[in-house]
């Protein structure tokens, strides 16, 4: 048995966020000396053109000694974008199909460019 098997084989604690395509798992776990961390861990769905589906995941490993100081940056960054940009999501226009409202999209979209050779750089 690896050993981050060891140390993840007992869950405490769970709590799960769905988001689109998107899950997180929050999980207090227990380790040998029966001490507590968590471990957040990003899932994402992607899907290939003949349906298929395969999952991407991303683990992070949050020790008690790092709680405080991991809360307070944490709210200190979604208050600063929360802020600066408000809730509103804006990220759907980034997907495949997004549909943009008519707008004069021709010139917001229009840009010129230089050819430029390797060696001139």
């Amino acid at each position: 048995m690896r050993e981050n098997e060891m140390l993840e084989k007992e869950d405490i604690f769970s709590k799960v966020l769905r988001a689109g395509r998107r899950t997180y798992f929050f999980d207090v776990r227990a380790t040998k000396a029966d001490d507590y961390y968590i471990t957040i861990t990003e899932s994402k769905k992607f899907t290939e053109e003949d349906g298929s589906f395969h999952f991407k995941k991303h683990k992070i490993y949050l020790y008690k000694e790092d709680f405080a100081a991991f809360a307070e940056i944490l709210n200190d960054m979604t208050s600063y974008v929360l802020n600066h940009k408000g809730e509103e999501v804006i990220s759907e226009r980034h997907q495949k199909d997004f549909k943009r409202e008519d707008r004069d999209s021709e010139s917001e979209t229009t840009r010129s460019y230089t050819d430029i050779e390797f060696d001139d750089i």
